[in-house]
């Protein structure tokens, strides 16, 4: 097999392309529903004859990010033409292959040097086109030549009878020039006339035209100065009414993280009202307060089982769960309502023991439109708007926080778990989530 380095400098040809997803369609129709990848399991069930013609795209695009899909269709190629992929591993191309096969088996079984096989095999196929191309146009050649031929004779015909005609009408020759030359001054006095007539014309609806794209333009301009301003009013109506009640309720959330972290120290550490006593004298470090930032120093790897118990005592903590990174790390064969339900289930059994704020986020683009979801008590479910991503919509949410306060992301995506640690959160893979919930 190739190297990992190896690849195509440009797309397959079109006829090794239909060559290579019309046999995956037909392995597609043998494979068994959970071998087949999940992006092709529609395509699967449909009619063996339009299988290739309506998944073509999915299916190249399968066929080359996923190896182990490619390697069961390579088999069945292998199994159809032993030879061919036998001469191919050992670097050898027979010499009466057919181009598109030799690069259909090379795509797919990945020998060493593969590319150049498709490139050769590329190479082959344009030449086939050039020379099938040239044959059709001396083909074309030979049909003109002999059109000419029939033309020439039936001109020959022609010239001869109007010869015969001349010969006759001589004797009106005389006449008709003079009937011809009254003719032609006539005629161009009207064509003069009708050339002033289309210019006033043409100048017409010049101005006409110019006159009405002014109007639009303008017209344009209008709708979307009073758009704008309609959106700027709205902006300002919303914020005058939201913006109050958001600072308030950041300003409370804060507020109840300090004052529950300041009772949990006072308590943990046991101080006194007033009293100062010997023990107070000696230097030391004294341990933090429970927060995000504390937990880390605990020496716990992000996989630590521990580390999201540790997480959860922490006050006012807010824990932020991205659902489908989640449900399709523990449950990915169940549909989209069942992972949701399961997920949801789980989250409020966890909010009721542990009293923490939980939020639970879900990606809006996958759903074909609204959904009516029941959220358990204590979990805030919410969906990406239109346009957005759940990874967005997490961001959102950690950077409403006031800062200081307690905030973890449940998620493995390795891009939101960095994005979010900068925030000042926590990332937490979504297996630690996934065995807390197992062990309720």
């Amino acid at each position: 097999m190739s190297s990992a380095g190896e690849g195509l400098s440009r797309p397959l040809p079109e006829q090794v392309r239909l060559h290579v997803v019309e046999l995956a369609a037909q392995v597609l129709g043998s494979m068994q529903p959970p071998a087949i990848p999940p992006p092709l399991r529609g395509i699967a069930k449909f009619d063996p004859r339009k299988r290739a013609r309506l998944g073509s795209a999915p299916i190249a695009a399968q066929l080359e990010t996923d190896k182990e899909f490619r390697e069961i269709v390579a088999e069945a190629l292998q199994d159809a033409w032993p030879e061919l992929v036998a001469s191919l591993e050992e670097g050898n191309v027979p010499p009466a292959a057919e181009p598109v096969l030799v690069a259909a088996a090379a795509y797919l079984t990945r020998p060493p040097g593969w590319p150049g096989l498709v490139e050769t095999a590329r190479a082959d196929l344009e030449q086939a086109a050039v020379v099938a191309e040239g044959s059709a146009q001396e083909q074309a050649l030979t049909r003109l030549r002999e059109q000419l031929a029939t033309q020439k004779t039936a001109a020959k015909e022609e010239t001869d009878r109007l010869r015969e005609q001349l010969k006759a009408s001589r004797a009106e020759v005389a006449d008709l020039r003079r009937k011809l030359h009254d003719a032609r001054e006539r005629g161009r006095l009207a064509e003069e006339r009708a050339a002033e007539l289309e210019a006033a014309a043409q100048e017409a609806r010049a101005a006409v035209s110019s006159a009405a794209s002014a109007g639009e333009t303008e017209l344009r301009k209008l709708r979307e100065r009073l758009t704008d301003a309609e959106r700027q009013l709205e902006a300002s109506r919303r914020a005058a009414r939201e913006g109050r009640s958001i600072e308030d309720a950041r300003i409370r959330v804060l507020l109840d993280t300090l004052q529950d972290a300041a009772a949990g120290l006072r308590s943990e550490l046991a101080l006194p009202v007033a009293i100062s006593r010997p023990a107070d004298s000696v230097s030391a470090v004294a341990p933090g307060r429970p927060s995000v930032r504390a937990v880390p120093a605990r020496a716990l790897s992000d996989d630590d089982p521990a580390l999201l118990d540790q997480l959860l005592a922490i006050p006012q903590l807010h824990l932020i769960v991205d659902g489908y990174n989640v449900t399709k790390t523990g449950y990915p064969t169940l549909t989209l309502l069942d992972q949701r339900s399961r997920l949801l289930t789980g989250l409020g059994g966890l909010a009721a023991q542990t009293r923490v704020e939980v939020t639970c986020a879900f990606d809006g683009a996958e759903l074909n439109g609204p959904v009516q979801v029941s959220a358990p008590r204590g979990v805030r479910v919410l969906f990406s708007a239109p346009g957005e991503i759940a990874d967005d919509l997490i961001r959102q949410l950690v950077r409403a926080e006031p800062p200081g306060r307690a905030v973890a992301v449940v998620s493995s995506d390795r891009e939101v778990a960095e994005s979010v640690r900068r925030m000042g959160a926590r990332p937490v893979p979504s297996t630690l989530l996934l065995r807390r919930l197992g062990r309720a």
